[in-house]
C-alpha cells in the first residue's frame, strides 16, 4: 500500500477545484491567489451566481492571467447547490474538490485530502473542522446544530462522519459523475452525502483547519438552511 503523501509539492496536477461564488466581491481574488498557488490544482472552476455586489467584475482578469481559470455565469442566482451541479458538469481532472469563495477553508490543505486517494484506501475523502485541526472560535450553538444534523446524517446513511456540512469534499471524478444533485441550495451537503453512502465507495474523514467568518464578515447560511438539511437528511437518507 502506497504511504500517504506529505505536501502540495510532491503532488503532480491532478484536482479540479469547483467554486460556486455569490457576493464575494472582497475575498474572492485572495481565494483564488490561493488556490492557484497550489501545485496539484489542474483548473479552476468558477460558477458566479448572478452577484448582486461587482464579482463578476472582480472575475474577468483571472482566465487571462492563468489559463487553469474557466468562468461561468448563471443569470438569475440560483443557489449553492445549483451553481455546483454546473461546475461540477464541467470538471475535467480525475479528482475534484468543493471550494467556497470565501477564507474559511484553506487550500494549502488540499495535500490532507488528497492523500488517502493518492494512497489508494479511498473513492470519498471529507475534510472535518472538529478532528483536531485549529479553528476560530465563534458560534457555540452553530456546533450544536452542526453536530446534531451530522449525528441524523449518520444515523440515515450509517456513516460515521464527523463533520456532514463541511465544504471540504472531495471525490474521484468518476464517483461524482454518478451522482445527481437536486438541491439548489445548501441542501447539498446532506444529500451529497446520502448518495455517496448509497453508493458504497470508500469515504475517509481527515483534520482541516478553520477560519469561520462571522455574519458581518458576509457568512451566508443561517437557521432556515438548518431546517432544510433536516428536510434533506429525511429526503435523501430515509424517504429514498
Amino acid at each position: 500500500m502506497q504511504p500517504f503523501v506529505h505536501s502540495n509539492a510532491e503532488i503532480e496536477p491532478c484536482l479540479s477545484v469547483v467554486m460556486p461564488v455569490y457576493n464575494e466581491e472582497r475575498t474572492v481574488g485572495r481565494i483564488i491567489e490561493a488556490v492557484l498557488a497550489q501545485r496539484p490544482v489542474q483548473e479552476l472552476v468558477i460558477v458566479e451566481d448572478c452577484s448582486r455586489d461587482d464579482t463578476w467584475a472582480a472575475l474577468q482578469e483571472w482566465p487571462r492571467r492563468d489559463p487553469r481559470v474557466r468562468l461561468f455565469r448563471h443569470e438569475h442566482n440560483r443557489g449553492k447547490g445549483a451553481a455546483l451541479r454546473t461546475g461540477l458538469a464541467q470538471a475535467n481532472a480525475p479528482y475534484v474538490i468543493v471550494q467556497d469563495a470565501d477564507l474559511e477553508y484553506d487550500p494549502a490543505e488540499y495535500h490532507l485530502l488528497l492523500a488517502p486517494i493518492l494512497a489508494g484506501r479511498a473513492d470519498v475523502v471529507f475534510g472535518s473542522r472538529f478532528m483536531g485541526g485549529p479553528r476560530r472560535v465563534l458560534y457555540y450553538w452553530h456546533s450544536v446544530g452542526n453536530k446534531v444534523l451530522t449525528t441524523l446524517s449518520n444515523m440515515t446513511t450509517n456513516l460515521w462522519l464527523t463533520d456532514m456540512e463541511t465544504c471540504y469534499k472531495l471525490f474521484r471524478r468518476e464517483v461524482i459523475r454518478q451522482i445527481t444533485i437536486e438541491e439548489d441550495r445548501f441542501g447539498f451537503e446532506p444529500e451529497v452525502v446520502a448518495k455517496v453512502a448509497r453508493l458504497g465507495v470508500r469515504v475517509y474523514e481527515v483534520p482541516i483547519s478553520y477560519n469561520g467568518r462571522t455574519y458581518a464578515d458576509g457568512k451566508k447560511i443561517s437557521w432556515k438552511d438548518g431546517v432544510s438539511a433536516l428536510r434533506c437528511i429525511i429526503h435523501y437518507g430515509l424517504l429514498r
